[in-house]
């Protein structure tokens, strides 16, 4: 029988603010090295960092639930003039946090 995955749970927040800040840059430089750098990237940014600064206030420290909300959140945001869309972003988003706190995520590792 396979086990189940665990959560990952991030630390308590001290400093969201920071980390918002954090998010937004490291995000921008994701979606500009993905594709090609678009304005619409900035927006896109801010907009998930605004989503997981909010989450975080609010208490939510569970990596998937963060997940969750940035895509039920940014399912109204316009991604016509964009490659991307709310999963991207929020994969992209657990990706980056995953690396910041040094847990591999290569090979369901």
């Amino acid at each position: 029988m396979v086990d189940p995955i665990p959560p990952i749970t991030l630390p308590p927040t001290q400093h969201p603010q920071q980390e918002g800040e954090w998010l937004q840059a490291a995000l921008l430089r994701w979606l500009d090295q993905e594709y090609i750098p678009e304005p619409v990237n900035q927006h896109i940014a801010k907009r998930a960092a605004q989503i997981f600064v909010r989450q975080r206030m609010e208490g939510e420290n569970d990596l998937g639930s963060l997940v969750i909300a940035i895509v039920t959140e940014m399912e109204s945001f316009d991604f016509s003039q964009s490659f991307f869309g709310e999963f991207t972003v929020a994969n992209a988003v657990s990706e980056l946090l995953l690396d910041s706190l040094g847990i591999d995520r290569c090979c369901g590792q």
